[in-house]
């Protein structure tokens, strides 16, 4: 298949591609509730040919769609589906119709994009132009983790989802970039995301009489010194790293002395060696509170790992920018210190997620994960001949494939 038949194809289902995002940014679903999304894009399959169909692998609202050509190698395409817990604020014509939910991270763009692709490689493998299989994860819950403390991401991949795949592509829209801009980054480019716990004990008692008792809160005043400065006197400058504490709870009269006091907060970080490094030394700022008399709780719940682009499948991504679209402006960064639950795939095989420029030209800011966001649908279409020309060009071996059984992760 050459590049103008994709080009012309993904154009041509621009239109599509707007209706089935909009319709889902209209019907957005939280985490783990995705039953109308699942439903709506099993019926969106049904209408094309060559596909297998799967549902509820790894969890129910998960869809599974392989579109195979034959003997070859097998590539994923991943798009994740749930919603947010946010009230939409926007005054477009497709608000969101459930109130308190809402589609800010882009993921109805992700789901559209995703099913233009499964269209031009359906029609592909028709032509008999499909030398491989390509395997479609829709997947539930990338957002938050349920009661087991998982996301989406692991439940698929626990389940065997990646098991026969060979490489996984992904995007993500970026509303701070503009259409015909993209971003490719090898190596790690979004953060581990951990949360921590911490519970100061102390022994309260009378706010007139603190020389009887241990005070919290007082112990609290060079814990705080100690931990913001974890990042800026122990971490090196060279390596991404955060520390933020976002709830502190203690007290509940003026006159009382609080026996403990709360607080919890994120730790981010890039490499594994950093990620460990700033547990250890948050724990140690913590413990300052026995100098005091004071002693302490203290839990970690690690999350979602840093998310590491294969730089294989990444040069792949750029051959395919370069062919398609000479004109894009390609930026090589990281993508912060967001979390991205892509990351348990590309852990698994070598894979990679590319950001996709979608801001819009009003010129206001419509950030990801606010009550404004939104996006240019001109990056649909964009977004939709990339993926599917790298797809194909792997199966046509074309472009390498990554060594499946020797990747390596480096920092």
């Amino acid at each position: 298949m050459s590049e103008n038949w994709i080009l012309a194809r993904a154009h041509q289902l621009k239109e599509e591609m707007i209706q089935w995002r909009r319709h889902l940014h209209k019907n957005p679903e939280l985490s783990f509730q995705e039953y109308d999304t699942a439903l709506f894009i099993k019926k969106k399959f049904a209408c094309l040919p060559n596909v297998h169909i799967e549902t509820g692998v790894g969890w129910e609202t998960a869809v599974i769609a392989t579109i195979s050509g034959g003997s070859g190698p097998t590539i994923a395409v991943r798009a994740d589906i749930d919603a947010l817990p946010i009230v939409e604020e926007a005054t477009h014509n497709y608000q969101s119709e459930r109130e308190g939910v809402m589609h800010a991270c882009g993921h109805d763009a992700h789901t559209a994009i995703a099913l233009a692709v499964a269209t031009i490689l359906s029609e592909a493998s028709v032509q008999n132009q499909l030398p491989g299989t390509v395997k479609f994860i829709f997947q539930p819950a990338e957002e938050a983790t349920n009661e087991t403390g998982k996301t989406g991401a692991q439940y698929l991949v626990e389940a065997g989802v990646l098991s026969d795949v060979d490489c996984i592509l992904a995007l993500h829209v970026s509303p701070e970039h503009a259409v015909g801009e993209v971003l490719i980054h090898d190596g790690y480019s979004m953060a581990n995301v951990d949360v921590f716990q911490v519970t100061i004990q102390g022994t309260g008692g009378h706010g007139a009489y603190p020389h009887l008792g241990t005070d919290p809160i007082w112990m609290l005043g060079p814990v705080l010194q100690a931990i913001h400065g974890i990042v800026a006197r122990n971490i090196s400058p060279l390596d991404a790293a955060v520390i933020s504490i976002g709830e502190l709870k203690g007290g509940s009269a003026s006159n009382i002395i609080p026996s403990d006091v709360f607080l919890q907060g994120t730790l981010r970080s890039y490499s594994p060696h950093v990620r460990e490094e700033l547990i250890t030394k948050l724990e140690r700022a913590i413990s300052v509170v026995e100098t005091f008399g004071g002693n302490y709780d203290f839990t970690v719940n690690k999350g979602e790992p840093a998310l590491y682009n294969n730089p294989e499948v990444n040069q792949a991504f750029r051959e395919t920018v370069k062919q398609l679209f000479p004109e894009i402006k390609k930026y090589e960064i990281p993508f912060g210190l967001g979390g991205e639950d892509f990351s348990h795939m590309t852990n698994e095989v070598p894979g990679a997620m590319f950001f996709l420029g979608c801001s819009t030209q009003d010129g206001k800011k419509k950030e990801l994960h606010t009550p404004i966001f939104d996006i240019d649908e001109r990056c649909l279409p964009i977004g939709a001949s990339i993926v599917a020309y790298t797809v194909l060009k792997f199966l046509e071996g074309v472009y390498d494939l990554p060594n499946k059984e020797h990747f390596i992760m480096s920092e």
